[in-house]
């Protein structure tokens, strides 16, 4: 266990991603993952107001409904650390203060709780003065129905900016941030690594498996007509498609070493690619989801893996655009 930043929370090496949920994962489906994951010692949910809105008539909201269910069935609110996001749910989009104050009313029905234990920015807006959202966001700190604040999707200026406002204004501040970063998508490393680390915040990746390409799945000649249930919750062909973008001969040498790495270890491609984003300065727990139990078990064992200073380098060189 880890706490996020400066809180007293403490979350799994492995945050399991829900944006499968009540999509390609029904209700039934939903319980036996959430019961698997916690029984492997995983206490860590990320979801969204916005999942899965648009998908096959959904309106958004699904999956918070089925994780609140889920812990009012197994009575373990306290033992869980959710986080959940807003500003992304259509028509109900940004961070003004007045969807602020009504998108986390709506996210608290329906996750069935009291408070919400990492509540992020899902993506930055613009349209709405930093003083006047990160005010609102601190107000529901003190309110008691947040406990921490992270910000997901935002570039280095912004998140420096957010930081220097609510430390002058004596705000609660950014603990979390939640970027797109794994082994073949490094950007992270240079636009917000070294003021995550200088401002002690926590870093949990999303799209850590880059759309199934890190599962191994993916290989030259192959047509993308694979389980689009990818570990960490595929769109069917389109996000295939996104997967096998990378397979170029960067990605052939990265799928490379992974598969060596993890013949060495006995454990999943996956969950190598994982240990490897886990490794990584700042990194607390990167996320992945799935959406049968068989897919759980292949990023599992990421939590118990630690991968030698020569594997990890070989991975990091193997990556290397060049």
């Amino acid at each position: 266990m880890t706490t996020i930043g400066d809180t007293d929370l403490d979350v799994s090496g492995l945050c399991l991603g829900t944006n499968v949920f009540g999509w390609t994962a029904d209700a039934e489906q939903s319980f036996a993952l959430l019961d698997a994951y916690a029984e492997a010692g995983g206490n860590f949910l990320d979801s969204a107001d916005s999942y899965m809105a648009g998908a096959e008539g959904n309106s958004g909201g699904e999956s918070e409904t089925i994780i609140g269910d889920w812990m009012a069935a197994r009575g373990n609110r306290d033992r869980m650390v959710v986080a959940t996001k807003v500003g992304n749910l259509p028509g109900r989009r940004g961070l003004s203060p007045t969807n602020l104050t009504a998108a986390v009313d709506d996210s608290l029905r329906r996750l069935r709780t009291d408070r919400i234990d990492l509540y992020y920015a899902h993506t930055d807006d613009t349209d709405t003065p930093q003083e006047d959202y990160l005010a609102a966001f601190d107000g529901l700190v003190r309110a008691g129905k947040v406990r921490a604040l992270g910000a997901s999707n935002f570039d280095a200026d912004r998140l420096r900016s957010a930081l220097e406002i609510s430390g002058r204004d004596g705000l609660a501040r950014f603990e979390a941030v939640q970027p797109h970063y794994n082994l073949v998508e490094r950007g992270y490393e240079e636009d917000q690594a070294l003021l995550v680390q200088k401002e002690g915040l926590s870093c949990f990746p999303y799209f850590g498996l880059a759309k199934g390409f890190l599962t191994g799945k993916y290989r030259p000649g192959s047509d993308g007509r694979v389980d689009s249930g990818a570990t960490e919750g595929a769109m069917g062909w389109a996000r295939a498609g996104g997967a096998k973008a990378y397979l170029d001969e960067r990605g052939v040498r990265v799928l490379g070493v992974l598969d060596e790495v993890a013949a060495a270890h006995d454990v999943p491609v996956a969950s190598v690619a994982l240990a490897w984003l886990s490794a990584q300065p700042t990194v607390v727990a990167p996320i992945a989801s799935a959406r049968t139990l068989d897919q759980l078990a292949q990023i599992l064992p990421s939590t118990g893996l630690a991968l030698a200073p020569d594997e990890l380098a070989g991975l990091s060189r193997a990556s290397e655009s060049r």
